[in-house]
């Protein structure tokens, strides 16, 4: 299994990468690994998954015989798990406004780089919890961003001239959002002076400004939920993906914990009103430390205990359980939602520190 999640660890986000899991049969628990339609790796080397390659990419691409990511391959359920690149959340600034969207966006699951050229502004940048703060001039700071269609990039600097330098690398860059902080006059400046640069008109009337959904915000924390608000909605608007995000592959992988980095539980199916969709995954380690949600409540506690179940058994294979979150129970214990969610468990074997 080791194996599996180092070849997901390798794959190009760029491409489109779809993670195909056997729900039942005699090759329950089988997994591989398509990108654009290729496969690139599977755990069994004469499994079910490689001889019915190209019947799983067709039934997945039309989305004919898709349900909740389940599809039916030569009559057997499989789960289909398009694996999207970690949400990064890119500010340019260190200032008051930044540090609620730093808090916020890590709250959310976002990897958060802070670019700040003042060093106590960066510092307090990384006490605001910032995955990551790089200290130097704008521009060269920049330079070390490669962009993607998962980076959101939050303009928040403490002047024009800072914008502008900000955003004409921005700009060149992969990106799946843009937002600027300033008045009318002072953002129509930094973009004409783009636009004159060279920038692309397209990229730059995408430019949300002002940013923020307008909710009426008057201090920066107000101005931080207005941000990260406009950034969930851009973000759920495209195709709903879902992967391992880097915590996580780093815990898969690492070795220590007697050979084991927990349980990987993974949310294939769901009937009704549920708080998260088929693909979200939570890893349970074996000191009962959790990386990733699947919704919190109920569901969540019942699946952290089957979890640390499995682990303390010393087993090693899969299992499919589901929980139904609707009655008195759920609402007692906190659930949301009043659906079923069906969870593969899968015990995982960690010997390996990604790089």
């Amino acid at each position: 299994m080791r194996s599996f999640y180092e070849a997901v660890s390798r794959c190009n986000p760029e491409e489109q990468n779809l993670a195909v899991t056997v729900l039942a049969g005699p090759h329950f628990g089988e997994k591989a690994l398509f990108s654009d339609g290729q496969l690139i790796f599977d755990t069994e080397e004469k499994g079910y998954l490689r001889e019915h390659k190209e019947e799983v990419w067709i039934a997945v691409r039309d989305k004919k015989q898709c349900r909740d990511s389940i599809a039916e391959v030569a009559g057997i359920p499989v789960f289909c798990d398009w694996l999207g690149q970690e949400n990064c959340l890119v500010i340019c600034g260190g200032g008051h406004v930044s540090i609620p969207v730093i808090e916020i966006g890590r709250m959310l699951g976002f990897e958060v780089i802070v670019l700040e050229d003042r060093p106590v502004f960066a510092d307090n940048a990384r006490r605001a919890g910032a995955s990551q703060v790089i200290c130097e001039p704008f521009e060269a700071g920049l330079d070390q961003i490669p962009g993607s269609s998962s980076t959101y990039f939050v303009l928040v600097t403490r002047g024009h001239v800072y914008d502008q330098i900000c955003l004409k690398k921005i700009v060149e860059k992969p990106h799946a959002y843009i937002g600027m902080l300033g008045n009318r006059k002072r953002v129509q400046m930094v973009k004409d002076a783009v636009l004159e640069y060279g920038a692309a008109p397209q990229v730059i009337e995408r430019i949300h400004t002002p940013i923020g959904l307008d909710i009426g915000s008057e201090t920066p924390a107000e101005l931080g939920v207005a941000i990260m608000a406009e950034i969930i909605q851009v973000k759920n608007r495209g195709i709903r993906q879902n992967g391992y995000s880097r915590d996580m592959l780093h815990a898969l992988l690492k070795t220590g914990n007697g050979g084991k980095a927990g349980v990987m539980a993974t949310i294939v199916g769901k009937k009704g009103s549920t708080p998260r969709e088929a693909g979200t995954k939570m890893l349970v380690q074996p000191d009962g430390y959790c990386i990733g949600t699947i919704g919190g409540g109920r569901a969540e506690a019942v699946m952290m205990n089957r979890a640390l179940e499995l682990l303390k058994s010393g087993a090693e294979y899969s299992m499919l359980c589901y929980v139904n979150m609707a009655g008195e129970e759920s609402e007692e214990e906190g659930s949301c939602g009043g659906g079923v969610i069906y969870v593969l468990l899968e015990m995982v074997l960690g010997e390996k520190e990604l790089k």
